[in-house]
């Protein structure tokens, strides 16, 4: 059976979102066009490397190719609705890939779905017909550097990481390495108590 390549050359939005509570989210790529929206599951550290190879990219192709690249993006660029709704994956995601194309300008990011085998990296980017499922989107430079600080943003809203062992802190308690096992119970204030089990 042939793959399947969902192809975005102007999307009207590309987003990182996630969908459930913190400690317990599933994070999706949501691309849209038109009529058209497609959604794939990713790992929390996925979108954190996309990110930050985003940036890598950006930066690399104002050197190497005189690209205009925004050194910061606008805040009303930033994209910062909700995932569009039903969220429905269309699978899950294992390879990832950027490029650039210097005939349209556009950053390439793609998307490829998790396979059992390893995937050859010629079908990255290319458009042959053996290889896993994918999702390809063009972004401008702008709408790229936007892209990753949502990205960004995204990531970093979950739960609060400990300020004693840095793992993140639970809502029904933090056993902390640190303290020798205690537990430590993250208050709404964002400060932290430690609970001691009294003797009689």
């Amino acid at each position: 059976m042939a793959r399947v390549i969902h192809v975005f050359r102007q999307p009207d939005r590309f987003v990182a979102g996630t969908v459930g509570e913190p400690g317990d989210r599933t994070f999706y790529l949501q691309a849209s066009e038109d009529t058209r929206t497609v959604s794939v599951t990713v790992e929390k550290q996925q979108v954190s490397v996309l990110a930050e190879r985003l940036g890598s990219l950006l930066e690399e192709i104002s050197g190497r190719f005189g690209a205009e690249v925004p050194d910061e993006v606008a805040e009303e660029l930033v994209d910062n609705e909700p995932l569009e709704v039903p969220v429905e994956e269309e699978f899950r995601v294992g390879t990832m890939g950027l490029g650039w194309d210097a005939e349209s300008k556009a950053v390439v990011i793609e998307l490829l779905a998790i396979t059992e085998g390893e995937v050859d990296e010629a079908v990255v980017l290319d458009d042959t017909e053996e290889g896993p499922d994918a999702v390809r989107v063009f972004l401008s430079p702008a709408a790229a550097r936007a892209f990753a600080t949502r990205a960004d943003r995204v990531v970093n809203a979950g739960r609060k990481p400990c300020p004693l062992c840095g793992d993140p802190l639970d809502p029904a308690g933090h056993i902390c390495p640190r303290q020798n096992g205690y537990r430590r119970n993250a208050d709404l204030t964002g400060t932290d108590t430690t609970t001691d089990l009294d003797e009689d």
